[in-house]
């Protein structure tokens, strides 16, 4: 009897933690370019496994399970690194934060690897059951991909301009093909065609007519979204230096983790200024103009990239492990913790409102098909 394939990636998942424990208990297997080549050895270890245990015996093989149970097996390594940086285990990752990435103790790093332990594995377990039950999957795939961009966007610029950035090893080498594989999934999942219920010309019609004054809801979601914005220029402003007297009094009365030296905060705040900004404009055009029906998909990766961000930055910004004169101050904490959730969570209610009413954003369809009938648009 043949182990169900979301069970055999947890297992070799599983291994994870013991690899790690070893090492850091093996002197001689601690040097910066030994480090690297057994990580590189490890994952094309891992993904043979996943192909002989797993998929041999498949007829056909979606090519993005391959991608999904690699990053299953270092969401473990992640979540082993933040357990350990909290104080909760010990004998993991001391080595690899000496030898191999030192930046993995800082608090957005601890943050990151809770986001990729927990949510990121949970996505790939139910992606993996959902990809062998024949069962469409596409729309967890794409929180992912929004999420996993957000993250690797950051991450790497923000370890090579932080103060990090001098103290490099070749084992950070290893994030690369990690940095590609997000943009690749992204690529291949935007080409598959969408599958939604069909519904009624004249319910489309009729929504289609109501302007954006008569759709309480959209308007709403529109005026958020241009409050997310303003927030999100706003504080690209501040990271850039403006001289103005508000960018100021913020940076050193409500948010001063955005100048803390490791570099995340900052990288991070012009990935809103630069990408996100943009989309969040196109997706307020989409509730302005009707039949935007790429909306189904774009608000799922804005979503998810949003959401993982927000996670990280709101998380480092508390945690002890960043110094005290960069933590949000006592007397701002609910202001700064409010705009930042809301940054999260206004993207998370526009996906949430296109899946549930997409009426608006879809093309008209022929009359007399029902609602329950399936089509690839």
């Amino acid at each position: 009897m043949r182990l169900p394939e979301e069970v055999c990636v947890l297992g070799l998942s599983l291994l994870a933690p013991a690899v790690l424990y070893t090492m850091n208990n093996v002197p001689a297997l601690q040097e910066p370019l030994l480090i690297l080549g057994i990580g590189v050895a490890v994952l094309g270890s891992v993904l043979l496994l996943h192909h002989l245990l797993t998929v041999r015996h498949k007829k056909t093989v979606d090519p993005l399970f391959y991608v999904f149970a690699e990053f299953s097996f270092t969401c473990l390594v992640g979540l082993t690194n933040a357990l350990e940086q909290d104080g909760f285990i010990s004998g993991f990752m001391g080595f690899y934060i000496k030898m191999g990435e030192p930046h993995l103790r800082t608090a957005y790093a601890v943050m990151m690897s809770y986001w990729e332990g927990v949510v990121h594995f949970f996505l790939f377990l139910i992606i993996i059951h959902r990809i062998f039950r024949g069962k469409s999957y596409r729309s967890l795939a794409l929180l992912w991909v929004g999420s996993s961009i957000a993250h690797q966007l950051v991450h790497i610029p923000g370890v090579v301009v932080g103060k990090h950035g001098s103290n490099i090893r070749p084992a950070f080498w290893r994030n690369i093909p990690f940095f590609l594989a997000p943009f690749w999934a992204a690529f291949i999942l935007f080409n598959r065609p969408r599958q939604m219920p069909i519904i009624t010309a004249d319910k489309i019609t009729t929504q289609q007519k109501k302007s954006l004054l008569s759709r309480p809801l959209d308007l709403q979601l529109t005026v958020l979204l241009l409050g997310a914005v303003a927030f999100s220029v706003f504080r690209g402003f501040v990271v850039l230096d403006c001289p103005l007297d508000l960018c100021f009094k913020y940076i050193y009365q409500f948010e001063p983790y955005l100048k803390d030296p490791v570099g995340f905060p900052r990288v991070m705040m012009l990935v809103y200024l630069f990408y996100a900004v943009p989309l969040l404009t196109v997706v307020i055009y989409g509730l302005i103009r009707p039949g935007c029906s790429w909306m189904l998909d774009w608000t799922l990766f804005l979503a998810g990239a949003t959401a993982q961000a927000q996670w990280c930055h709101i998380g480092a910004s508390l945690h002890s492990r960043t110094p005290f004169t960069y933590r949000v101050p006592t007397d701002k904490l609910w202001t700064v913790i409010t705009f930042n959730v809301l940054l999260a969570v206004v993207p998370t209610l526009l996906a949430l409102h296109c899946h549930n009413s997409p009426a608006y954003f879809m093309k008209p369809v022929p009359k007399g098909q029902s609602n329950s009938n399936k089509k690839k648009n």
